[in-house]
């Protein structure tokens, strides 16, 4: 079979992905990097099983590649089979009260970043600006002065030469510099290579609700310093997103209610998109499965206009599922970690993140508008699917490989209860590059626009018309170039009469969505996530900071492990850019 792939994941292919020889030239075809990756993958199989049959592994892996159904994240896909063989996408690392503490996790985050990996950070646990140093009896400079360090350091190192690095910083909202942390980024000059988030507890919560002051606490002694208004601190973190799309928001306490594996600490920070609550030192290991490809095809039920579950092909999304999973967790054997504290935490949780893409093609493809009751009941079903294949998965390959050796202590160490495999299963992340190589919706987004342009490394910009429009346009009998040229150039597909409405409303975009809307969507999806859900929730840029606000209080009330908003506009540089400014 023909590898079908679109112009622009070429593009992303030989930019980032393909081998290179010394002179900067691709000497390998997108089928040899699906096959070097399945390759090298299936050899895991051998530490278990002397008598496995490693080439049916190795073209199982292949195949689910080479089809777009399934794709591990990009460092799996880069390094896999060659010299780096880095293959976790992030990790987060730990930064102690103390110069040593910093510089080493600096030292630690220069090490990742050139081997293609992205870090996340809390950093808590500093003390705040002006208090005491005992060693030189001066003046500590705080969390924010330490963030720019690292900045700096990921500023002058690109990952391997393929990804630019990525980094997450958390702070506590009850850290004294707390202010400090939520306007940082209102100057875009500040933290260029860092998403910040402020770690927010059930109790903060409480009290903003109440309208009361609450305690801000020096972590070096643990004691309170001072007290703040809690409604003053959250609206001021609203009025920063608003701004500019930060800080977003981590529910730190309903993070750690997920941990499953509390006898080894607290969770602090996540990667830098924010789904992978992490240990310090654990990295994350993800893959996700286009459910774009998972409709079944005329002849297997009806040609998915029946707008019903049924035409979900649930057994090739089993398949699927239980493939990705076995290919995560021989990912962890066999890469080659950063450092031996990471792998030493890899070995022993064994956390995976099989997550999904390609879900808002698989909602027009079946007809069904984003931002109906319709759909978040199809998505809240599908997780529900996936997430009990995945853990079953896990079952069946704990009985074959043996539990995850952390499994003593964890929420899975019940009596009676079936050995699992892995920590945790299920993680949506964003998949950026990924949902352009698969050439379809990313993660759990609904259509971003009709024609945009995306921004990839180095500047690159790469025109897209979306293609499932042209595709029903002509199953519907209403194509017509004039009107695909139309919309390449930014036209409202609101606007055309010869547009049937129910089209209208299965081709809805970002903007077009409603913010509470979007929270619903990441909503259902984290019922049935481990981890977390990495999902934009977009404004249009007339769109008031009280907007925002409701978002950021509706994703609490309905149980999201965080929140990360975006109004279109506010940074001078986005990753995508849609032709229609009616709605960006």
């Amino acid at each position: 079979m023909a590898l079908n792939l679109t112009h622009n994941a070429l593009v992303v292919l030989q930019r980032r992905y393909l081998k290179k020889d010394m002179k900067g030239v691709v000497i390998e075809t997108p089928d040899d990097m699906f096959r070097r990756v399945s390759q090298n993958i299936s050899t895991a199989e051998a530490l278990y099983n002397p008598d496995a049959d490693i080439k049916k592994i190795e073209n199982d892996f292949f195949e689910a590649m080479t089809n777009l159904e399934f794709l591990p994240n990009s460092p799996t896909l880069m390094n896999a089979g060659r010299r780096l063989q880095q293959l976790a996408a992030c990790f987060v690392l730990p930064v102690e009260d103390s110069l040593d503490s910093i510089f080493d996790a600096v030292k630690e985050t220069a090490i990742i970043h050139q081997s293609g990996g992205g870090t996340g950070f809390a950093f808590s646990r500093l003390r705040p600006k002006g208090d005491i140093v005992g060693s030189t009896s001066g003046a500590a400079s705080g969390p924010v002065s330490f963030m720019k360090v690292f900045n700096t350091a990921t500023e002058v190192i690109k990952q391997g030469g393929t990804r630019r690095g990525a980094n997450m910083g958390v702070l506590r909202v009850d850290h004294p510099d707390i202010v400090d942390f939520v306007i940082v980024k209102n100057d875009p000059a500040e933290l260029t290579n860092f998403n910040i988030s402020v770690a927010v507890t059930d109790a903060f919560m409480n009290t903003v609700e109440e309208d009361k002051e609450y305690p801000l606490i020096n972590p070096r002694t643990q004691e309170i310093v001072s007290y703040a208004r809690a409604r003053e601190i959250f609206d001021l973190i609203v009025e920063s997103a608003w701004k500019g799309g930060e800080p977003g928001i981590l529910f730190i306490d309903r993070i750690n209610q997920a941990n499953p594996t509390p006898q080894l600490g607290q969770m602090e920070a996540t990667n830098p998109c924010g789904e992978q609550p992490l240990l310090p030192y654990e990295p994350c290991n993800l893959g996700s499965i286009n459910l774009a490809k998972m409709i079944k095809k005329e002849g297997q039920g009806s040609r998915v206009k029946a707008q019903g579950l049924d035409e979900i092909d649930y057994r090739k999304l089993e398949r699927t599922v239980r493939l990705g999973i076995r290919f995560l967790d021989n990912v962890i054997d066999i890469n080659k970690y950063p450092l031996p504290d990471i792998e030493r935490m890899a070995k022993g949780n064994r956390k995976i993140g099989l997550g999904v893409m390609g879900f808002a093609d698989m909602l027009v493809k079946m007809r069904v508008p984003y931002d109906s009751e319709k759909a978040f009941k199809i998505g809240e079903g599908l997780m529900q699917f996936i997430k009990g294949v995945a853990w079953e998965a896990s079952m069946e390959l704990a009985e074959e490989r043996g539990s995850f050796p952390n499994i003593k202590g964890s929420i899975f160490d019940k009596t009676g209860a079936r050995p699992v495999r892995n920590a945790t299963a299920i993680t949506i992340a964003p998949t950026g590059t990924l949902s352009i190589i698969a050439g379809c919706s990313s993660g759990i987004e609904p259509i971003y626009s009709l024609s945009y342009t995306r921004q990839v490394l180095n500047g690159l910009q790469l025109p897209e018309l979306h293609p499932l429009l042209s595709e029903i346009a002509k199953e519907e009998g209403f194509y017509r170039d004039e009107l695909m040229d139309y919309i390449a150039k930014g036209g409202d597909l609101n606007q055309r009469n010869d547009v049937p409405e129910h089209i209208k409303k299965i081709f809805v975009t970002a903007f077009q969505i409603l913010p509470e809307h979007h929270v619903r969507m990441q909503a259902v999806f984290q019922k049935h996530t481990d981890n977390a859900v990495s999902k934009t929730i977009n404004f249009p840029p007339e769109a008031t900071s009280a907007d925002v606000k409701k978002a950021y209080l509706m994703a609490y009330q309905l149980g999201c492990k965080g929140i990360t908003v975006y109004r279109s506009g506010t940074r001078e540089e986005q990753v995508l850019t849609c032709k229609n400014t009616l709605y960006c």
